[in-house]
């Protein structure tokens, strides 16, 4: 609306970058760990409909995150859910007795970026 303040407006973006330059690290750890599991999920698909069923909603509830992370609905809150979920999926990988590939481990390695650096956030913020 024109005749409304530049602050009104802005206000009612749903957009809000982190407000920590480490906060763009989690999004680029969380995007490539989603890269990383919808490229290998039509591959896991071939030998296990489970599993990968399971990688493609890992890589979608990555990009979830990523977006709510980007959304003004993040809240300090949400940094220990982050955290878990990153050390579920990296426990998970190891329960699941999965083939050790470069791929796999840079998930992993992106995952627990993800887990260490929020909890960081969570305790400084």
């Amino acid at each position: 609306m024109a005749g409304q303040p530049a602050t009104s407006q802005e206000s009612r973006s749903v957009v809000s970058p982190p407000s920590h330059y480490l906060g763009y690290v989690v999004v680029l750890a969380a995007l490539a760990s989603a890269a990383i599991h919808l490229l290998l999920a039509p591959r896991v698909m071939a030998f296990d409909r489970t599993t990968g069923v399971l990688f493609y909603l890992n890589g979608l509830g990555w990009i979830g995150g990523v977006l709510v992370c980007l959304s003004r609905y993040w809240r300090r809150e949400l940094y220990p859910v982050a955290a878990g979920y990153a050390i579920v999926t990296i426990l998970a990988f190891f329960d699941m007795g999965e083939q050790v590939n470069p791929l796999s481990i840079a998930s992993k390695v992106a995952e627990a970026v993800v887990a260490l650096v929020t909890l960081y956030l969570y305790t400084s913020d």
